[in-house]
């Protein structure tokens, strides 16, 4: 009897050990997945030759470039350009917008266009024929009673909001209005 138990037994315990073999056999785990999170960017500059001549002479052209940026692995975006005059600009110049650009409604001298994510720089001129022209109205006595606080100026600011989740240009204007800081 006690060989027949210890029989039993070991038959038992082979069994037992198969089946832990078996079992750890069909057991199999993957490897982890790691995600690791990027962010998107957009990244642009506004730039303008140096060196211009800004001298106003009654009907000339003077050459006026600023140029905004959006950098190469942008993603897609609402560019916009403001454009501060000073009060008696108008009185001695003129310029009109360069193509692309849209007037935004509501707004006074801020101009937007869309631009698709991009894999290149890509520049946008912001005056059309990159000029400024002087009016040839303008009169000497007008000219000579400018003094350095007085001259006439023109200021270019460049924003740019994501596209993605942003559905209208008015809400990206929201997002960077300077009024709204």
């Amino acid at each position: 009897m006690k060989k027949g138990l210890i029989l039993i037994l070991s038959i038992v315990m082979v069994v037992c050990i198969s089946i832990s073999a078996t079992l750890a056999y069909l057991f199999v785990e993957t490897p982890p997945v790691e995600n690791t999170f990027e962010y998107g960017d957009i990244n642009i500059t506004l730039d303008e030759s140096e060196n211009l001549d800004l001298k106003m002479i009654p009907g000339n052209t003077i050459t006026k470039d600023p140029t905004v940026t959006v950098l190469k692995d942008s993603e897609a975006c609402w560019l916009f350009v403001k454009i501060d005059k000073s009060a008696n600009f108008d009185d001695f110049m003129t310029y009109e917008i360069a193509d692309g650009w849209t007037a935004l409604p509501g707004e006074t001298n801020v101009y937007y266009r869309e631009v698709p994510a991009t894999e290149a720089d890509t520049e946008f001129a912001v005056l059309k024929d990159n000029e400024v022209l002087v009016k040839a109205t303008v009169l000497k006595t007008e000219l000579n009673a400018l003094t350095e606080g007085t001259m006439p100026t023109l200021t270019f600011t460049a924003y740019a909001v994501q596209k993605d989740n942003v559905t209208s240009v008015a809400d990206a204007w929201k997002l960077v209005d300077p009024a709204n800081s």
